[in-house]
């Protein structure tokens, strides 16, 4: 069997221990961020609260009431507490390198992102479950741009468990027909690790490609602010399939990925990989 057929079977052995490891080790009550009048900033857990005051759980297993009169700003943060420590979320969860994840963009939450420096992206989450994405690129000299759109419904949002549906909408200069991909996508995981398995139907000139492509994705986080992750495209009819593997480095907003891409059955010589370059910078609601 060839390897490419063997990665979801890979990937499924090495992201189920993990989940399971990541069940006993994290916390998963919402956490918050409490900035006083005098700038200390407090993060932890919200045990009661009245119009008076704040009853406090910090990081450090310390319990404080807070007079909400000495309360500059209260919002909760995503993230959970590991030993102590908040880990944030990864800000780009709805997306791996380029493909995207079940994961819905909120209302009021979007990205702007850039793709292997010449493909800016915008994505706006427009209600809890509806997104919209897109783009132009930027070729120096060109006169001509490819365009990109990409709506995206997220039906089932589930603890560990979302299933959505899209489709990535290309207009490609001095053709009056659009091309594209109608995709499904779901994500199975957790913030430590999940498993992303997706297919869609390419198209062109209103025709649908015969054999759908797949896609198969894994994510493990391996710090506070790292994440390891592997996109991989099957590719009916072709003697060439795509793997990669690479790194996320993230804070509270912003992403930056760097992987190397290995068209496996092609002829390239010299370097066997491909680089890929993206950076999002996330906003919007929590």
């Amino acid at each position: 069997m060839k390897l490419t057929y063997m990665m979801p079977f890979i990937l499924f052995l090495i992201i189920w221990p993990l989940e399971a490891f990541s069940q006993q080790t994290d916390t998963t009550s919402y956490t918050y961020q409490i900035e006083l009048i005098d700038g200390s900033v407090l993060i932890g857990k919200i045990i009661s609260e009245d119009e008076h005051t704040i009853q406090f759980l910090t990081n450090s297993n310390i319990e404080m009431s807070i007079p909400v009169e000495q309360v500059r700003k209260k919002e909760r943060i995503s993230g959970r507490i590991v030993k102590g420590q908040l880990w944030r979320s990864d800000p780009n969860r709805t997306r791996l390198f380029f493909a995207p994840t079940g994961k819905a963009l909120k209302a009021g939450q979007g990205y702007f992102s850039v793709y292997e420096i010449f493909f800016p992206t915008v994505a706006v989450g427009i209600t809890n479950y509806i997104a919209v994405a897109g783009g132009i690129s930027l070729f120096p000299g060109s006169s001509e741009q490819l365009l990109y759109l990409a709506p995206k419904v997220t039906p089932v949002q589930a603890d560990k468990f979302d299933l959505s549906a899209g489709v990535l909408l290309l207009k490609i200069p001095d053709e009056d027909e659009t091309a594209g991909i109608v995709y499904g996508v779901s994500t199975y995981g957790t913030e430590n690790s999940a498993l992303t398995l997706g297919i869609g139907f390419a198209f062109a000139g209103g025709e649908f490609a015969d054999k759908p492509v797949f896609a198969l994705g894994g994510e493990i986080r391996v710090g506070r602010y790292v994440k390891l992750i592997s996109e991989n495209w099957l590719i009916p009819n072709s003697d060439v399939q795509v793997i990669s593997a690479g790194i996320r480095f993230f804070g509270e907003n912003l992403a930056a990925d760097f992987a190397l891409i290995h068209p496996l059955g092609s002829d390239i010589e010299g370097f066997p990989f491909l680089p890929w370059i993206g950076f999002a910078y996330n906003f919007g609601n929590k």
